[in-house]
């Protein structure tokens, strides 16, 4: 088969479907105007005029059925092996005309009828009816032109000129990567025709059911309205002059804030490969004109119920990222960050041995006593004060601090995370505390005093619990700590020699000279004034 004659036959081919689609088009508005009069005529009452619309309607659908047969992909075929295109052209415009012209003699009787009834609502859309009826009348002769298919010799002079069909179209689009509503609820649909009839038409049938309907008259002006506002549908014709169906909807699914925005393609080419190829692309369904309103319904709820589950679905995963940081956030507070990231890779046991830590412990001279005799609002009021300022402080110099018990606040420097200058750091937000701890009596109005013990060596580290978990840490450096600290003076900062030997320069140390501590006899200590 010769490339000169597969070119003939697309030609010929794009010829036919574009003389088809100008003939559904108008045939499509005939029928919907029908179907909304017979509608109309029931509920305002009007059983007189049922029959007449009965009619009208019988012979729109005639119209409709005549084109889409007569006008199918094979005529071009059958009229090349016939040589009959004079005939087959006179034949097929006199075919067309009967229906059109038993619509226009119905529709003209009903609207003598309507003189003498209370049928305001009807007139207009009658009135619209005989419009589109009259102007494809006058446009038949120019529309059913076969003399185009053929040129003298045979071959097809028509190629170039011809109107892009629905394959000429799918021809240069490729299909982009993607992205319950009951029938009482409305959604809002942006409806894309260039043909103003069917505009009207889907508007105002989507309108009756609920819906906000906004239309757009190309594809340009629709990807600017879908940008500017929010939809949850947009019906979309195939074929039109600025900007193809196809286009408009490739340009949607490409576009980070509308590809979920569901489309149904809507056309007059009922063409299996538009239907697949439309799906492939991204498009939610297909609807042939002319609607069956039934069918336009049901397919319209289940697309905006599925938006509908699409949206919540997101708005839940929206707010399950709220809780999952708030729950991040809640547990920095109470662990370590490099413990939250090994619990969230599934660690279930975590527990670490550090050689070398320095453990702070504090506590609050006579804040026993005060307790006693203090309102517990007020009494947890100081200690929230007080303790805010040293969470502060443990954060700024990047010491962890691990527990609060009563008024006793300890802090550990080098885990979970090993550091060199863990004694410094220690040493550090134990001079901090002191002057914090004067700022909050000088607030308030109080005189506390706090004694602090540091001790550095070797710990071990983990998390125990399992419904209210904490990170704690174990071993004699813990304990020496606890015990310089309960052997401190008021004021102040008593830390071990080990300790102190580990601090250097930089610090002002005083002796304290050998004192007993529990379960390790005789040690010397250091009271820390100053760094």
């Amino acid at each position: 088969m010769s490339q000169s004659f597969q070119d003939d036959q697309r030609a010929r081919r794009a010829l036919l479907a574009n003389m088809r689609q100008q003939l559904l088009t108008p045939a499509d508005a005939i029928v919907g105007y029908g179907q909304i009069l017979r509608e109309e005529a029931a509920r305002i009452g009007g059983d007189d005029l049922a029959e007449d619309l009965a009619c009208i309607a019988a012979a729109a659908q005639a119209l409709y059925s005549l084109v889409d047969q007569r006008l199918g992909e094979d005529t071009a075929r059958e009229l090349s092996l016939s040589g009959e295109v004079d005939e087959a052209q006179r034949i097929l415009r006199h075919d067309f005309r009967n229906p059109l012209n038993a619509i226009k003699g119905y529709g003209e009787m009903v609207l003598e009828d309507l003189e003498g009834l209370n049928g305001q609502t009807l007139t207009p859309d009658v009135v619209k009816l005989l419009g589109e009826v009259n102007r494809l009348l006058a446009q038949l002769d120019d529309i059913i032109d076969f003399s185009r298919l053929f040129d003298g010799d045979g071959s097809n002079a028509a190629l170039a000129q011809s109107s892009a069909t629905a394959s000429d179209i799918l021809d240069t689009v490729r299909p982009v990567a993607g992205a319950p509503i009951t029938a009482a609820e409305a959604g809002r649909i942006l409806v894309v025709d260039d043909i103003e009839a069917n505009r009207e038409l889907l508007s105002r049938r989507l309108g009756r059911e609920g819906h906000d309907v906004a239309v757009a008259a190309g594809g340009v002006e629709a990807l600017e309205m879908l940008r500017r506002d929010e939809f949850d549908l947009v019906l979309l014709d195939l074929m039109m002059p600025d900007l193809n169906g196809f286009e408009v909807l490739a340009q949607m699914k490409a576009d980070d804030d509308l590809r979920n925005v569901p489309a149904i393609m809507i056309s007059a080419l009922n063409e299996m490969d538009s239907v697949i190829r439309c799906i492939e692309a991204g498009a939610e369904d297909y609807l042939s004109k002319p609607f069956d309103p039934v069918l336009l319904r049901a397919r319209i709820n289940a697309c905006l119920e599925k938006k509908l589950w699409r949206d919540r679905e997101n708005l839940y995963l929206d707010q399950l990222e709220v809780e999952k940081a708030k729950n991040e956030k809640l547990l920095l507070s109470i662990l370590p960050g490099k413990v939250v990231e090994r619990l969230n890779k599934g660690e279930t046991i975590i527990a670490d041995r550090f050689d070398d830590v320095s453990v702070l412990i504090s506590d609050l001279v006579g804040f026993t006593e005060f307790s006693a005799g203090t309102p517990p609002a007020d009494l947890v009021e100081y200690l929230n004060w007080l303790f805010s300022h040293f969470d502060i402080l443990a954060s700024e110099l990047e010491v962890e601090k691990v527990k609060t018990i009563g008024d006793s606040y300890m802090v550990v420097a080098g885990m979970p995370q090993a550091r060199a200058d863990h004694a410094q750091a220690a040493a550090r937000m134990a001079l901090g505390m002191m002057e914090a701890l004067e700022k909050v009596n000088a607030e308030i109005g109080q005189t506390f005093r706090a004694r602090i013990g540091i001790h550095s060596g070797p710990a071990v580290a983990g998390i125990i619990g399992t419904h209210r978990f904490v990170y704690d840490v174990w071993g004699d450096t813990v304990n020496v700590a606890s015990r310089l600290e309960g052997s401190s003076l008021a004021s102040r900062i008593q830390i071990s020699e080990y300790t102190a030997n580990q601090l250097g320069s930089g610090f002002a140390l005083e002796p304290r000279g050998g004192i007993e501590i529990k379960g390790k006899g005789r040690m010397n200590t250091f009271f820390l004034n100053s760094g």
